[in-house]
């Protein structure tokens, strides 16, 4: 990783690169003209997926070895992406993509919805993405969702984050804190995932959102390099959607003052590692170049001028895909795919080989991997449970140091109903092994 640029001066050299336009004007759906009834059939496939792919609690073992059990908390769910934990330690708030807000108290799906959600598109992989706590939630009972907000006429969509009052199973007092500057593709990607910092900032990422991803050309990959545009971005902003004065480009001219670092791609984790304070991103890249990014204020990660990928078209993205001075290069990248959604450092007890690692979700590979950081050197250690054959879209350690995870079966599906809330927790065999101090660093690669 290379940091030779300071923000200012790197700001004013990319206005100077030559590839941070398309070369000719582009179509692209849902803006330069509505979407076709084939566009929207693509997005709305009429057949459902349905089961769960877990019935009843299941031992299974990682490649390395380590076993666990696996517990079906809930099913019927469709395209679950976000999850958090209420204080209480009874109860769960999951999001579904088509627009759903749904509860999970003492392991048991409340058949009936949270309503007071805002209205929301959710045409594609649109919908509701995030949700995320309020740092003082019990006092307060604040929480945040993102979502794809549409405003008619206009055919754009973007992603926009609503605060609201979580009271007696409904939300009040909703209001947008944030309305990204992303007017893009329907059939775009989000991002969307969100999390408060240690220093109480919410930050949130906004995907490339490129409508147009099986040609070469873009309306929306380039932005990703526009400091006029949130595409592409992580965002800091205080809890009510207000800038921090300490803010990487509030003082530089025409940048929107919320951005935290840029070049992105499809950031659909970030998490903190409790040891170090450093913020480590998950990105999402075309076909190969999936990334882990140590993220920092003010810097440039490359995208679409720097990318080990390549288009779905088959050719380069780049015609340097592997290093521009003035922007990061990823600490770890995987190639092929790994398609990387969210992460989280685990803590626990439950699990002392994964101790300290870094818990990654795997979507199109269908599995979770341990990824062991040592500094600037990140490694791939254990990978498991592939064998469900299940997408999973969002992970995270609960209070009792147990991990949950949300999975589905397709990318694509509004009428699927195959997601389900899984527990994964020691089998009786592991956990009463005598698991050696440290055996996260000598976990298989």
């Amino acid at each position: 990783m290379r940091f030779r640029t300071k923000p200012c001066l790197m700001a004013a050299l990319m206005a100077a690169l030559p590839v941070t336009a398309p070369a000719q004007p582009v179509d692209t759906p849902g803006v330069t003209a509505p979407l076709t009834p084939a566009q929207i059939l693509r997005n709305y496939p009429p057949d459902a997926l349905s089961g769960a792919a877990v019935d009843k609690p299941v031992v299974l073992k990682s490649q390395g070895g380590m076993s666990m059990r696996v517990v079906k908390l809930a099913e019927g769910l469709s395209h679950p992406d976000g999850l958090v934990f209420l204080p209480d330690e009874r109860t769960m708030l999951i999001t579904e993509r088509g627009g759903r807000l749904r509860v999970v108290r003492d392991g048991v799906l409340d058949p009936k919805p949270v309503e007071g959600l805002p209205a929301l598109n959710n045409v594609g992989i649109g919908g509701l993405h995030d949700i995320v706590l309020h740092p003082d939630f019990a006092r307060n009972n604040l929480l945040y969702v993102s979502y794809t907000k549409e405003v008619k006429p206009r055919l754009a969509t973007t992603l926009a984050v609503a605060r609201a009052r979580f009271d007696n199973g409904r939300l009040t007092a909703v209001q947008d804190i944030l309305v990204a500057e992303a007017w893009e593709s329907p059939l775009g990607t989000y991002g969307g995932r969100m999390i408060f910092g240690p220093d109480g900032m919410l930050y949130i990422s906004v995907g490339d959102r490129d409508g147009t991803t099986a040609s070469d050309q873009s309306s929306a990959r380039p932005q990703a390099q526009a400091l006029n545009s949130h595409i592409g971005k992580i965002l800091r902003v205080r809890d009510d959607g207000s800038v921090p004065p300490d803010n990487p480009f509030v003082k530089t001219a025409g940048a929107l003052p919320e951005i935290w670092s840029y070049g992105h791609r499809n950031v659909y984790g970030m998490a903190w590692d409790p040891k170090t304070g450093v913020m480590w991103a998950s990105e999402f890249g075309p076909a190969g170049g999936d990334e882990i990014n140590k993220i920092l204020p003010g810097h440039n990660f490359g995208w679409p001028l720097v990318s080990l990928g390549r288009h779905y078209s088959g050719n380069l993205v780049s015609d340097q895909p592997f290093h521009r001075d003035g922007m990061d290069d990823p600490i770890y990248f995987w190639n092929p795919n790994f398609n990387p959604e969210n992460m989280f450092f685990y803590t626990g007890d439950k699990f002392p080989r994964l101790k300290g690692s870094l818990i990654v979700a795997g979507a199109n590979t269908r599995k979770i991997a341990q990824m062991v950081i040592r500094g600037d050197f990140i490694r791939q250690g254990d990978t498991m449970l592939d064998e469900l054959g299940v997408r999973f879209r969002d992970i995270r350690q609960g209070q009792d140091g147990n991990i949950y995870v949300l999975t589905e079966g397709r990318l694509r599906g509004p009428n699927d109903t195959d997601g389900m809330l899984l527990r994964i927790e020691p089998s009786t065999m592991a956990a009463t092994a005598n698991n050696p101090k440290g055996a996260a660093a000598t976990a298989p690669d």
